[in-house]
Formats: structure tokens, C-alpha cells, sequence
């Protein structure tokens, strides 16, 4: 049986390359010396009958010249060699280099991806953290012992349902730390399993929104008519709704544009928040008046929606 041949192992940049055995130059060279050699051997034979001394410079003037081409024909094989040998190392230079700038550039978007999805936890928990030591659970008030009714041990307490007034205000968040108002409808926006979707959402872009120097009560967005949010809530779409785009900002939505286009995270919060904000305005829309909508448009809330959804193209 016979015996497997080893492979030769490639070695890329680093294999040595094999130098031809002469240049042309080299051989020019060696050529020329070689012809002077026997030039002068043919000279020293032919003429004879000369002193010691004159064969002594006549071998010197074969001798030397031999020497000299030997040592040019070696000179130039050492250069041709050094070049080589750095066009490899420049080569490999090259490839290391973009390599390195590739992982170091997917790191960064790695790095800066984690940082984000972090910050928005820590502001989550900072926010619920707030809330709880600003408003804890009211305790029901117990009545008087004739007239306490009789207690459903092991039963779930009853949370007093949402009001249209309490969502809208919860929709634009607290003014200012001292804003007591705004942090109980907020809180109560937060246990309500309709709306706490739709506020968690809005939070979220709104402190995304706030990091490109973004704020919501900056911008001033046209009214729209509440019929028009009711022909949205109903599921229209298109230039028939434009009008709910209010904000015509162009540097706010030039912002937002490239934002949603080179940031995925801020991307996904944003498809997210108008998936919320249209569930629940399709709820809220179905029993609130006129002015309760009218209210309702003018939170950040729906200032962050018209932003958004006019930088995505939704009213085209």
C-alpha cells in the first residue's frame, strides 16, 4: 500500500518566495566578466615571454575583475531579494490592518448596541423606582363597623378603572418632579394592562427621541380635526389622514429619518410605539368626545406619533 504524500502546507503572505536562479541583469553582469576572464586568458597566452612582473598584473587583471562581477552578480540578487521580501510584509501589513479596522468596527456597533438597550433599562427602572416612592398603593379606607360589608377573603383588589382624563394626562407625561397630578394618572396609566403598553412604548422614544436633542414641547404641530382621528381609529390610512402628520419640522424630521435608518434599536421602539399608539387610540377613540380627542393630540404622546410616523412615510 502505498504511503500518502504529505501536502505542502501554504503558508500565504508568510511563505518565502524561490528567487529564479539569474536576473537578466545578473546574468549580463556575469556574462560581461566571464568575457573579460577569458579575454585576457587568451591575451596572456598568445603574447608570452614577458617579466614575472607583468604576469603578476595580468593575473591581478583576470583575478580582479572576476571578483568584482561575483561580488556585483551576489549584490543584485541580495536587493532583488529584499524587495520581495517587503512587498510580502506590505502585503500582509495591508490585510492585517483591514482585518483589524472590521472586527474593530463590528465591536464598536456591538458595544454602542448594548449601551443602548442598558440606558433604556436603567431609565425604565428609574422611572418605576419613582413612581412607587412618590405614590404607593392606597390602602382602601375601612368603613364603620355596622355598616363594613362582609370582606371576599382571598379575592383580588379591585383597581378603579381608567378614565379618559387620567390616559390623556398620563399620555404627556409629568411636567416636573413636582407634577403630583401627573405622576398618579401616569401610574395609574402603568397598571392598566390597555394603556401601560402604549405608555412603556412612548417612554421609551421619548428618552431616544430626547438624546438627538429632540423634545416634544418644542415642536409646535398643526391641529387636526377629531374627525380625523376618528376616521384613523376606524382604520384609514394614507394622504386621506396626512393631516394627523402635524409637525412639518424639517430639521426634527430629517432627524428622525436618519435616525430609524442607521440605528436599529431606535428603529424597532419606534415601529413598536405606533403599533401601541394605534391600539389604543382605536379604544380610546370609540368613547371619547370631541374635546377629550382634542386633549388628546396635544400630549407628547401624540406629538411623538405625528413626528414618527410623518419621518416613516406612513401619511405617503
Amino acid at each position: 500500500m502505498a504511503e500518502p504524500q504529505d501536502k505542502p502546507v501554504d503558508l500565504g503572505f508568510y511563505a518565502r518566495e524561490r528567487l529564479a536562479a539569474l536576473s537578466p541583469l545578473e546574468a549580463g553582469v556575469a556574462g560581461a566578466g566571464l568575457l573579460w576572464t577569458f579575454s585576457v586568458a587568451l591575451h596572456l597566452i598568445f603574447r608570452g615571454g614577458e617579466s614575472v612582473f607583468a604576469h603578476v598584473l595580468a593575473i591581478l587583471a583576470v583575478v580582479l575583475p572576476l571578483v568584482l562581477t561575483v561580488a556585483m552578480v551576489q549584490f543584485l540578487r541580495i536587493i532583488r531579494q529584499l524587495r520581495a521580501e517587503n512587498e510580502r510584509m506590505a502585503s500582509a501589513v495591508d490585510a492585517m490592518r483591514k482585518a483589524h479596522l472590521v472586527s474593530q468596527q463590528g465591536g464598536a456597533a456591538r458595544v454602542a448596541l448594548e449601551k443602548r438597550v442598558e440606558e433604556l433599562a436603567v431609565a425604565q427602572h428609574h422611572l418605576d423606582l419613582q413612581l412607587a416612592a412618590l405614590f404607593p398603593p392606597e390602602e382602601p379606607t375601612p368603613a364603620p363597623a355596622e355598616h363594613q360589608p362582609a370582606l371576599e377573603l382571598g379575592g383580588p383588589r379591585k383597581r378603579a378603572p381608567l378614565t379618559m382624563a387620567d390616559l390623556v394626562r398620563a399620555m404627556n407625561f409629568p411636567e416636573s418632579a413636582e407634577d403630583r397630578a401627573g405622576f398618579r394618572a401616569l401610574r395609574r396609566a402603568l397598571e392598566d394592562p390597555a394603556s401601560s403598553k402604549l405608555i412603556r412604548a412612548a417612554q421609551d422614544v421619548l428618552t431616544l427621541l430626547s438624546q438627538i436633542g429632540l423634545f416634544m414641547e418644542d415642536l409646535q404641530p398643526d391641529r387636526a380635526r377629531p374627525e380625523i382621528w376618528r376616521r384613523f381609529a376606524e382604520g384609514e390610512r394614507g394622504r386621506a389622514i396626512s393631516d394627523l402628520g402635524g409637525i412639518h419640522d424639517k430639521d426634527a424630521l430629517a432627524s428622525v429619518t436618519a435616525k430609524m435608518r442607521e440605528d436599529p434599536v431606535f428603529r424597532d421602539a419606534a415601529h413598536h410605539f405606533l403599533r401601541a399608539f394605534d391600539r389604543t387610540v382605536s379604544q380610546f377613540a370609540a368613547t371619547a368626545n370631541d374635546g377629550e380627542i382634542a386633549e388628546m393630540a396635544e400630549t407628547r404622546t401624540t406629538r411623538a406619533f405625528m413626528l414618527i410616523s410623518r419621518a416613516s412615510g406612513t401619511f405617503d
